[in-house]
């Protein structure tokens, strides 16, 4: 009990210091530090309602659509893949049709010529690479070098036409402006802004917000300023630092441009997969052999590029939206605790968990790691920006005590509820032995009859009665 009531204080505790950042949202011009931390406001929801309604897998950023970017890729990329499977059958074909001697003259051609066939080989590879390194580029923020075949401008332009698509899909959901969620949601989006000016691309887009009336737990942004949120989020995150940090990971998304970077990674390797693709055909003595060929190809693409590189630029969005995070006075220590609320929702209702290294998004226990070793360096990064410093106890450490005894709690229902399952089978079938047992015992044979008066008899048959039914309802 004592355990209980610490952890009960300081949760109020931690709930009851944490303001200061949503005195900063009310008034975006004036620094943080001019409000006390003990000041609470009344206008905006600090904590939002626990979950109430049915909750989708929770993953940031959008669903799989298909790129924007890429739509005149996508519209080509088919004509593209039946183009290398025509090719390659017919150079099966027309290698089979050739003569056993012309086969061998052809083999000693290429041998003696293998040289040759290497340097073309490697120059066409050094082309390609030298085409490709002139679009390589620095990410903002990161620095890191990626390759990026689409502008920022026409990306945008592109994804124009997903925005519309998203709008015309959710539009009859939408929450009107008014609504205090609403309200939250834009002014922690303008916060975040405002205090990351100085970085590359985020005066240049227009932020606007969209709440979306549905209990998903999800947030994404698109690369021209829209940011979509559904209610199931905001019913999810504790309180206005969780929700600062998941729009700082959106908007960082939107800021570094991972999306044209998803796309122009999608198209090298398209590329690149045709010429394997012919190879698989050509090669591949059936079409049966060609078609499994095919299949495990696309699926090592995805395993060993597309969703490693998926989970990469997530992890980048989560380090960006920590930084954007601090700069704005958040509790940094609000996006481990974030996540962490996500993996004790998964244990507790015994979730299906995908093994990490097939899907697009880390596991909810790497983020937490990799957010807990980015949360000192985003600290220090508050302090250099004026922030008051942080109250404790440290909500880490406190959530991991009640995580801890939810999960004790959780274990102790689901063994009462065996308990109570196997009392009731226990008692169901000492039932149904017991009543077939007695409705035998008061069957009577004939010479049994004439021993016993009317008046036994009488008592007996009612006896049967009674007991014929339950017998037969069991």
């Amino acid at each position: 009990m004592a355990g209980a009531r610490e952890v009960q204080a300081s949760t109020r505790l931690i709930y009851d210091q944490l303001q200061c950042f949503v005195q900063a949202l009310l008034h975006p011009s004036v620094s943080c530090t001019a409000y006390p931390t003990q000041v609470c406001i009344q206008q905006l929801p600090v904590r939002f309602p626990a979950v109430s309604g049915p909750v989708k897998e929770f993953h940031t950023s959008a669903g799989l659509r298909a790129p924007p970017a890429v739509l005149l890729w996508l519209l080509v990329k088919p004509l593209h893949k039946v183009t290398a499977i025509i090719l390659g059958r017919s150079i099966r074909k027309w290698w089979k049709a050739l003569p056993s001697n012309k086969r061998q003259l052809f083999r000693e051609w290429a041998w003696q010529r293998r040289w040759r066939l290497m340097g073309v080989g490697t120059g066409l590879l050094l082309f390609i690479s030298l085409f490709f390194l002139t679009y390589m580029e620095e990410t903002p923020v990161t620095g890191r070098s990626r390759l990026l075949v689409f502008s920022r401008e026409n990306f945008i332009k592109l994804t124009d036409h997903a925005s519309e698509m998203y709008l015309e899909e959710y539009g009859n959901s939408f929450i009107p402006d008014f609504d205090p969620r609403h309200q939250v949601v834009k002014r922690v989006v303008q916060h975040l802004a405002d205090r990351n000016r100085d970085i590359e691309g985020m005066n240049s887009v227009p932020w606007t917000v969209h709440v979306i009336e549905k209990p998903i737990v999800n947030a994404f942004a698109m690369p021209n300023g829209m940011i979509f949120v559904f209610t199931g989020m905001l019913e999810a995150v504790g309180d206005v630092h969780q929700l600062a940090f998941v729009l700082g990971h959106e908007m960082a998304h939107a800021l570094i441009g991972h999306a044209a970077e998803q796309a122009s990674l999608a198209h090298v390797l398209d590329l690149l997969s045709m010429i394997l693709l012919t190879m698989i055909w050509a090669i591949c003595p059936r079409d049966s052999l060609a078609l499994l060929g095919q299949w495990i190809q696309g699926r090592l693409v995805e395993i060993l590029f597309d969703r490693p590189y998926s989970r990469k630029l997530e992890a980048e969005a989560d380090q960006v939206g920590l930084q954007l995070a601090a700069k704005a006075c958040v509790d940094v220590r609000a996006g481990p605790v974030f996540w962490q609320q996500m993996e004790l929702f998964d244990q507790i209702k015994e979730e299906p968990t995908m093994p990490e290294w097939i899907s697009t998004h880390p596991s909810h226990h790497s983020r937490i790691t990799h957010l807990d070793h980015l949360v000192p360096e985003a600290i220090e990064l508050r302090a250099r920006c004026g922030c008051p410093a942080l109250p404790d106890p440290d909500p880490r450490a406190v959530f991991s005590k009640i995580a801890q005894k939810l999960l004790e709690d959780a274990e102790k229902g689901k063994n009462k509820a065996k308990r109570e399952e196997k009392e009731r089978e226990r008692a169901a079938g000492t039932q149904q032995r017991v009543q077939p047992q007695l409705g035998a015992a008061l069957v009577i044979s004939a010479q049994q009859q004439t021993l016993l008066s009317k008046e036994d008899l009488t008592e007996i048959r009612l006896l049967r009665k009674e007991v014929e039914p339950k017998t037969n309802g069991s």
